[in-house]
């Protein structure tokens, strides 16, 4: 079987899934791509049309500024579509970029057009599962209970998997050589997460590290390891530097060292968001703590229907994360939850292990799932 798959990334995590199919792909037929994406999808074959940078934004006030930018973008791209006609579009994820592609080239041709990762219907503006059911042809979801919302409206939705059920674990010799190089011991070890983004960072960068203070006063022993995001290092090594507990910081470049800072961690305070699945595979206890921008954090309330945000809670059906957001989100509250966790981090031990087995730990990869969705659905 031949086949021509336009592929569309707009952040790294959709960049890592696109790869992982892309190489599914390759396995299970002859294969041509085009799309945008980065450097994972670049390494699967892709060339991309722009880089995907260009569409890595989050929040109505970051992406303002681009509006006229990205509009500009988003015609390029369908144009490209039109124009190669390929047996199926793949967007991921980035729904405010990949779904004005869909709009322009379902109203111009039949194209089939998949989505992988469903949009957060569950959570907020549950309408938006009936509006893709007109520009899209299948959805490929991450989470077990996301299907049944989008195929009461008509829409094909498969379950595929976490991509965080195939991250390596650092072995018990890599968490020894971690702690014996940057001197830990046997200190409580803290991970600290503050975002990926520019905006993430600069919210919680300085209100995390007041917690910290706080949460050392006693707790003095403690260290705090934190490994950076790329693109935000040295936002990172500036907020950083004003706090009273100096952090190890981990190069984002090193994954080896990110690696073994997850497993070797006793707990984590991390922003909201995937990477409380990537604590939930090491099986390090956490804290979540979000701030968005105020217009921003206003909407979302005001559309919110689920009583918590944090993925290891709605996989797992259990409340044993404690999280703090918006104005929840400050030092004081913060400090005492990573106390507790620190005293009884076997609390959230069986809720981790629950949402890493729902997530399709031990089953074939997310990517090779995701892959043969596409197939079928293309076989119609």
């Amino acid at each position: 079987m031949s086949l021509k798959v336009f592929v569309i990334a707009g952040e790294a995590s959709g960049d890592k899934l696109g790869a992982s199919c892309m190489d599914a792909l390759k396995t299970l037929c002859d294969v041509e791509f085009h799309g945008v994406g980065g450097a994972m999808m670049t390494e699967a074959g892709l060339v991309s049309q722009f880089p995907m940078s260009e569409l890595s934004l989050m929040g109505i006030m970051e992406i303002l500024p681009k509006y006229f930018h990205l509009k500009r973008r988003i015609r390029e791209v369908a144009e490209a579509i039109l124009d190669w006609q390929p047996d199926v579009v793949l967007t991921i994820d980035s729904p405010d970029f990949c779904l004005r592609v869909a709009d322009i080239v379902k109203a111009r041709s039949d194209i089939r057009i998949c989505h992988y990762v469903a949009p957060t219907v569950w959570a907020w503006r549950p309408e938006r599962a009936a509006k893709m059911a007109a520009r899209v042809d299948q959805v490929l979801a991450l989470f077990p209970f996301e299907p049944p919302y989008f195929t009461r409206v008509g829409l094909r939705c498969d379950f595929v998997g976490h991509p965080v059920v195939t991250d390596e674990i650092a072995t018990a010799a890599e968490v020894t050589a971690f702690r014996e190089t940057n001197q830990i011991g046997d200190a409580p070890l803290i991970l600290v997460l503050p975002g990926s983004r520019k905006g993430e960072v600069t919210r919680l960068a300085q209100i995390f590290g007041a917690a910290l203070d706080v949460f050392a006063q006693t707790h003095p022993t403690a260290r705090v390891v934190l490994p950076m995001a790329q693109g935000v290092e040295d936002l990172v090594r500036e907020m950083t530097s004003q706090w009273a507990v100096a952090p190890i910081l981990i190069e984002a470049s090193d994954r080896a060292g990110k690696r073994a800072a997850f497993k070797a961690a006793d707990m984590a305070l991390a922003a909201s968001g995937t990477v409380s699945l990537e604590l939930a595979a090491n099986d390090t206890p956490m804290v979540i703590a979000y701030k968005m921008n105020w217009l921003t954090q206003k909407i979302v309330e005001r559309k919110l229907l689920i009583d918590t945000v944090t993925l290891v809670n709605l996989v797992s059906e259990t409340r044993v994360v404690p999280e703090f957001l918006a104005q929840n989100c400050v030092p004081e509250k913060i400090a005492p939850a990573l106390s507790v966790i620190l005293l009884h981090p076997e609390a959230q031990s069986d809720a981790l292990s629950v949402t890493m087995d729902r997530l399709g730990r031990g089953g074939d990869a997310p990517g090779l799932r995701a892959a043969r969705a596409i197939l079928d659905g293309i076989a119609g």
